[in-house]
């Protein structure tokens, strides 16, 4: 298992309960999901044992971070409310701190009651994919939480988001969100906050491809870590015209720009893929 050490040189940190884990080398997110419907069927678990045994297979890659969601959010998924939500992913996090205890666990909820309780359970991170747009609490509370904060940008909510997406400039508009959405996360006392330009989420194949191609504007305009969440998704297998269990190599290409355009976490299905992919650019970039 790799370690994941402070780094001395300056770059960006995040403080995960007292664990200082440096983004100055890009780290990647593995995710475990507690669901039966998960877009991608290669990531779904059943029972705790899979789950434990997937977090310790991220680990053992490379991972960092693991994301643990209990929600499916492809378009036209049915939303659980948060005592189900809880009811997986409670014994999930307890399951896995129990086996790896240094862990760093990321909850992907929109519910602030969730994340709050899942973070005194032992998670270190909330990862909302709505940006406390569906769950007015959220924000507040992880100010109060004081964990890092990772805000994905979604037009519309998970059920509707791929309805005719339309914008007049994609990555102005998102970004522009952004900004806002730094400014009221630092205002409710979010310290680490993490921009995630929500790739997938309520928009169309060209809008991602440029989000994409500007990535680097997050980085330099925001100043802060960004978050890329790419991973076997339809800008890969329908550009491509695949499955999304044929679409690694896509996947590692695309992971692979956005290293080279800034990104400082991957979240991904694939660990292996994309820690090899960070180590190959960082040696590009001289690191």
């Amino acid at each position: 298992m790799r370690s994941h050490h402070i780094d001395t040189t300056g770059g960006p940190s995040i403080n995960c309960r007292g664990q200082l884990l440096s983004l100055a080398t890009p780290v990647v997110m593995g995710i475990i999901n507690v669901t039966d419907d998960s877009f991608y069927e290669g990531s779904r678990m059943h029972g705790l044992h899979q789950v434990v045994e997937k977090a310790g297979q991220h680990l053992q890659e490379g991972a960092a971070i693991l994301d643990l969601g209990a929600q499916s959010s492809r378009p036209g998924a049915t939303m659980l409310g948060p005592e189900e939500e809880l009811n997986r992913l409670l014994p999930a996090v307890h399951a896995i701190l129990n086996h790896y205890p240094e862990a760093i666990i990321s909850v992907d909820t929109w519910y602030a009651a969730v994340a709050e309780k899942t973070v005194h359970a032992g998670a270190a991170i909330i990862n909302d994919i709505s940006a406390g747009e569906l769950d007015q609490e959220m924000i507040p509370v992880a100010g109060r939480l004081q964990v890092p904060y990772i805000a994905m940008h979604m037009q519309g909510k998970p059920a509707t988001m791929q309805h005719k997406p339309q914008y007049e400039d994609v990555v102005r508009e998102v970004l522009d969100y952004m900004v806002a959405k730094l400014a009221a996360c630092r205002a409710a006392g979010i310290r680490d906050f993490i921009a995630d330009p929500g790739f997938g989420f309520g928009k169309t194949l060209e809008h991602n491809y440029a989000l994409m191609k500007d990535l680097s504007l997050f980085r330099d305009i925001l100043g802060v870590p960004l978050l890329t969440g790419i991973s076997r998704k339809s800008m890969i297998y329908k550009l491509l015209d695949i499955t999304p269990a044929e679409a690694l190599n896509g996947t590692t290409v695309l992971n692979t720009i956005a290293l080279l355009h800034g990104t400082h976490i991957l979240r991904v299905h694939d660990v292996k893929a994309a820690v090899e992919a960070v180590r190959i650019t960082e040696k590009m970039k001289g690191n």
